[in-house]
């Protein structure tokens, strides 16, 4: 007979799988923490000038990449994207590709 829960028979997605155990013997990967990339190579001022620097910060959509994603630390990060708004404002890069 089937396993009841309040009068009521248990379905298959809800019943106890064992998958608990896979969970736990499952290999687990390393991610290394991302380090800033100024604060490494001790560069103080993020220039709007400098288009090569910037762009490794900038999707090829034109959309400004995330900390999280770069790894790039918090003061840094307004820094990079106050030198991005200002070269987009003087069109030495483009605010978004074109379709």
């Amino acid at each position: 007979m089937a396993e009841t829960r309040g009068g009521r028979p248990i379905s298959a997605s809800q019943r106890p799988t064992g998958g608990d155990k896979t969970i736990a013997t499952k290999k687990q990967y390393f991610r290394r923490k991302k380090l800033c990339r100024f604060c490494t190579e001790k560069i103080d001022d993020i220039n709007y000038k400098d288009v090569r620097l910037l762009n490794s910060f900038i999707s090829e959509r034109g959309k400004i990449t995330p900390r999280r994603i770069t790894g790039v630390c918090a003061p840094h990060q307004r820094r990079l994207s106050e030198a991005i708004k200002q070269a987009r404002n003087i069109a030495l890069i483009p605010f978004a590709t074109a379709l």
